[in-house]
């Protein structure tokens, strides 16, 4: 038997795992891990149990499972077997399986002690998918609760060991060097271009690495598009070989590109399902396009939805050590050397970028919370929050966030709960719309919004392209139709009223109902909350009700670009209980009033709309206050001395409502409210007197405390009422000089004087003092010189203390 590096930590790893049931293997790609590992617990009798083996692809599944069973000298489905989604090999006699990762979470949902199972191993846990991080917590909380047998592994590349020991209890970490050939990397001049395609660079970097090389040659590209338009653009030697190599490829021609060449030389065209867990023979030469595709949540489709991204520095030297399995080997990368350090250096945990919709209806199943299991790295709070606001609009949980027996049906399917909820009310009609749903777009762009052209190409390709001249992806139809029948064969048992593909767009997406808004640009309010927008020349942007079903996910206004036309009677057929009458006051800041409507609304868009005649006094003037906010409070000259008044008072130690602008704007709903009945509108607000409003505020002592320590006018010798201005730092009055004659004191509050600004007969400034008896004696005469001669008419006495207080003018001499 050859002899690979994992041998030499089998003996301390089966030792770690009898004493503890718990351990962490580090071991490079190529170690041999994934193959000998299982095999070598087996052969030591850790367990009477079967062992599940996790693996993050189906090709990896498969091919570990038909690897171990070919070392054993038997078929899979004997002792080895493995389950993917739409396939399984196991027997009765099967001690390990291998199954990709979301199948152990449905295991456990179904039997929470896992019964019959010994060992469950997470091999490749760097990668850090969802459905890993999941499966791993509820081992532990069933290892901790249920199952103190049951032995957990955690296997991995080029995880950081430690944490992953920490979370599981400080278990033993055991470590393969491994062994590895020297690989030279060879970087390109320089970067590509915004019209660089990254097909056609790839194809000619294959063509110079072929040139100058031996050996098999592996190429990690992003996805099967990028892979078929490289193929195409290959320019290869007669010997070379061109195999693709991705997921979604019919298992016969994965093996294919698996096997070591007959002759000549193989070239294998792969996405990052080639950087672990799968060895290809003869790989002399590594091709990195440098891009990688992941799972990331998508705002505009409300789902998962796969991206491509820069490919991260752990990917990319991961990538480069398959040239050095089998000899020396070079790595050329589509990228320069410069450009390396803008890398990052480890590709996030999908826990942090995808949508935690699936999540969270697990947690709930389980009947758990983040919190209560032992994550890595746990979810995000608010992006667990939304995930539960979308469940609950779905019927999945309640309004405490527990499962319903909706919810339940929900898990039981393996799609996105919006899809499975499609599904779980529509049954086997709906499977063309969800898998449509679920997939990228298979119209080029350019092709118009309607969900109802991608069906129609769907259900007849040449119908379809014969009468539209919008491009279509092949590859994607075919993948698509292969979908619809597995969904069709999963919910055959449903059965369920005829629905067309709107109303099932609907009950995927309740919170996409978009109205069109009034204008000329097509504009919509989403039943949602948010706004979406269309192309002025899109065939549905006239349409008044729609259901949208992608966007490009921008927060402010999304632009649409997957949508399909309703009916507001389909509408009330699907939501009826959704559709309620509310009577509604808001302010409006376009208007600058009040508006009164009573409203027929389906979340947040209104079906019917009409004016509420009668609304309220109270709600108006609730209404109204957010108006206030908007405009602002202005006070009144009364209502200003009013409130210095009481800050002077107030902030002298005195128990007196804060008047300050800030708070004034802050408590409006406490003293505001009561007073604005009749008020509805901005020019009604500026007519408004804040004066009994805030003098409303004061109780009857503490209008007398202010009374008295801070009078509000001061009784001249005329015996009139003069305002006392109390905003300055000293208290103010202002008043006719010849209206003080005769005054020999200084006017005062208490123990304080005033300031005094006299005016002339024609109401201007002539002195301001604080010292009026000082004021007569001295500066009087020469402001009499000056206004005698302005105001002849008026008295202008030499002593003004001897003379009497007067507001009039002299009278006229008989002619």
């Amino acid at each position: 038997m050859t002899t690979l590096p994992i041998h030499d930590a089998l003996d301390p790893l089966i030792t770690a795992l009898r004493d503890t049931n718990r351990a962490v293997l580090q071991a490079p790609p190529g170690a041999g891990k994934t193959t000998v590992v299982p095999l070598a617990m087996l052969d030591a009798g850790l367990t009477n149990g079967r062992i599940l083996m996790l693996e993050p692809r189906r090709l990896a599944a498969r091919a570990a499972a038909e690897r171990m069973a070919q070392t054993l000298g038997e078929k899979a489905g004997e002792t080895v077997g493995y389950r993917v989604r739409g396939e399984s090999k196991v027997g009765k006699s099967t001690r390990i399986e291998v199954v990709t990762e979301g199948i152990l979470t449905r295991m456990i949902q179904s039997d929470a002690e896992l019964s019959g199972i010994g060992a469950v191993i997470f091999d490749e846990f760097h990668e850090r998918s969802l459905n890993a991080d999941l499966g791993l917590a509820l081992c532990l909380e069933i290892a901790d609760a249920l199952r103190d047998d049951l032995i957990l592994l955690a296997m991995s590349a080029t995880l950081d060991a430690e944490p992953v020991a920490a979370l599981m209890g400080e278990v033993p970490v055991i470590t393969s060097e491994g062994r590895a050939f020297p690989v030279e990397t060879r970087w390109i001049d320089r970067p590509l271009g915004k019209k660089d395609r990254l097909e056609d660079a790839t194809a000619r970097l294959i063509e110079k690495a072929v040139s100058e090389t031996e050996g098999g040659v592996l190429v990690f590209l992003p996805g099967e598009g990028e892979i078929r338009r490289t193929q195409s653009a290959l320019r290869l030697p007669e010997d070379c070989s061109v195999h693709p190599l991705f997921g979604a490829m019919p298992f016969k021609d994965q093996q294919a590109a698996i096997r070591p060449a007959q002759s000549g030389r193989k070239v294998v065209l792969a996405t990052s399902i080639a950087e672990t867990s799968l060895t290809i023979q003869d790989i002399r030469v590594v091709i990195d396009a440098g891009r990688a595709r992941r799972a990331r949540f998508d705002p505009g489709s409300g789902m998962s939805r796969l991206v491509t991204e820069r490919v991260t520095r752990a990917e990319a030297t991961q990538r480069q050590g398959r040239a050095g399995r089998v000899a020396e080997g070079t790595c050329y990368r589509l990228w320069t050397k410069g450009e390396e350090g803008g890398l990052l250096p480890f590709p996030p945990a999908e826990i942090e970028a995808a949508d935690l919709t699936g999540l969270a209806l697990e947690l709930a199943l389980w009947g758990a919370t983040p919190d209560d299991l032992a994550f890595l790295t746990p979810p995000n709070t608010g992006s667990y929050a939304e995930a539960q606001t979308v469940l609950q609009m779905l019927g999945a949980l309640d309004a405490d966030n527990r499962i319903t027996p909706h919810g339940k049906s929900l898990a039981a399917l393996p799609l996105h709960p919006r899809l499975a909820h499609v599904m779980a009310v529509a049954g086997p009609q709906a499977a063309p719309v969800t898998a449509l749903l679920a997939a990228r777009d298979p119209l080029t762009r350019g092709a118009p919004v309607d969900l109802g052209l991608r069906l129609e190409a769907l259900d007849d390709l040449k119908t379809f392209t014969d009468r539209r001249p919008f491009g279509v992806n092949r590859n994607a139809l075919a993948t698509i139709r292969d979908e619809a029948k597995r969904l069709r064969r999963s919910t055959r048992d449903v059965k369920a009223d005829d629905l067309s593909p709107e109303e099932l767009a609907a009950l995927a997406y309740p919170d996409r109902i978009g109205l069109r808004r009034k204008g000329d640009t097509p504009r919509f309010v989403l039943s949602g909350g948010k706004g979406a927008v269309l192309d002025d020349g899109d065939p549905l942007a006239n349409a008044r009700l729609i259901v949208v079903t992608d966007t490009d996910g921008n927060p402010r206004e999304a632009r649409i670009r997957q949508a399909i036309q309703i009916s507001e009677a389909q509408l009330r057929n699907l939501f009826s209980d959704q559709i309620a009458w509310q009577d509604t006051c808001t302010w409006s800041k376009r208007e600058r009033r009040v508006i009164a409507r009573r409203q027929e609304m389906l979340g947040a868009i209104a079906l019917d709309d009409r004016v509420w005649k009668d609304a309220p006094d109270d709600a108006v003037a609730s209404a109204m206050l957010d108006g206030v906010r908007d405009l602002g409070i202005t006070l009144s000259s009364a209502a200003k001395r009013f409130v210095a008044r009481v800050e002077l008072i107030r902030t002298a130690g005195h128990d007196l409502p804060d008047m300050t602008p800030d708070a004034l704007l802050a408590s409006i709903d406490d003293w505001l409210l009561p007073h604005l009945s009749g008020v509805k509108t901005a020019d009604h607000w500026k007519k408004f007197d804040l004066l009994d409003a805030l003098r409303a505020r004061l109780d009857w002592p503490q209008m007398q405390l202010l009374d008295r320590l801070a009078p509000a006018h001061f009784t001249t010798p005329l015996d009139r009422k003069i305002p006392i201005d109390y905003s300055g730092e000293t208290p103010e009055i202002t008043l006719r000089l010849q209206e003080l004659f005769g005054q020999t004191t200084h006017p005062k509050i208490g123990n304080t004087p005033l300031r005094v600004t006299l005016l002339s007969p024609g109401q201007k400034p002539v002195q301001t003092t604080m010292d009026i008896p000082g004021f007569w004696s001295s500066s009087y005469a020469d402001v009499r010189k000056d206004m005698r001669g302005r105001y002849p008419k008026h008295p202008w006495p030499e002593d003004p203390t001897q003379a009497d207080p007067t507001l009039r003018a002299k009278r006229r001499k008989p002619s």
